[in-house]
């Protein structure tokens, strides 16, 4: 069986280290610093695995939960049905499940990633609406401020935080801020932050 390992974190200065816990010497690591909100095929290294998988060199993927493959339950069931077209089997670890048993769909693994994308999505509108009625009422008593964008820390080290931004920038540098905000998962006004102040280095 051919392996691999799935691993994802949002921004570089989070750490990788819990999701290799499990980590086996015969798996081949697959690491994406990028936002749950994209699409996993739109991923630099989500794209790399699907290639692996349609070349044949892998048939066995490995995750650490199921949100590292997705934030919304549509990109996480569309990912496991090409997954399950495939005929690979995908073990979420901290459920301790297989997607395929004997060949064929594991249901139960099926129905269990439905409830927990469904109870995920719900958990973050809930905290965006609590967020925003937040803001709300401290605008209301004028005490509301905002974020100053990069105002504590130096144009190097924000451009350190944002170094996923900076790759795909120099990497594609006629992409759209637009694109470029939703390939890095990042908001349409870091992405010009990010640009401006690399212009200034």
């Amino acid at each position: 069986m051919k392996k691999a390992r799935y691993n994802r974190i949002s921004s570089p200065n989070q750490k990788l280290e819990r999701q290799l816990v499990r980590n086996h010497p015969d798996e081949i690591i697959f690491n994406d610093v990028i936002s749950g909100a994209v699409a996993f095929k739109e991923r630099e290294q989500g794209k790399a695995l699907m290639d692996a998988i349609d070349n044949g060199d892998i048939n066995f993927v490995s995750v650490a939960a199921v949100d590292r493959l997705g934030r919304n339950l549509y990109d996480v069931l569309t990912t496991l049905e090409y997954f399950n077209n495939k005929g690979v089997i995908l073990r979420v670890d901290n459920l301790g499940l297989e997607s395929m048993v004997d060949g064929k769909p594991n249901q139960v693994f099926k129905l269990i990633i439905s409830v927990l994308g469904n109870v995920a999505e719900m958990e973050r509108n809930n905290l965006r609406e609590r967020q925003l009625e937040g803001i709300k009422i401290a605008k209301a008593k004028g005490v509301y401020k905002g974020r100053e964008r990069g105002s504590s820390m130096s144009d190097e080290a924000f451009l350190e935080k944002y170094r996923t931004v900076v790759k795909e920038i120099n990497k594609h540098p006629n992409l759209s801020v637009r694109k470029l905000a939703k390939i890095t998962g990042v908001s349409v006004g870091t992405v010009q932050n990010v640009k401006s102040k690399m212009k200034t280095i």
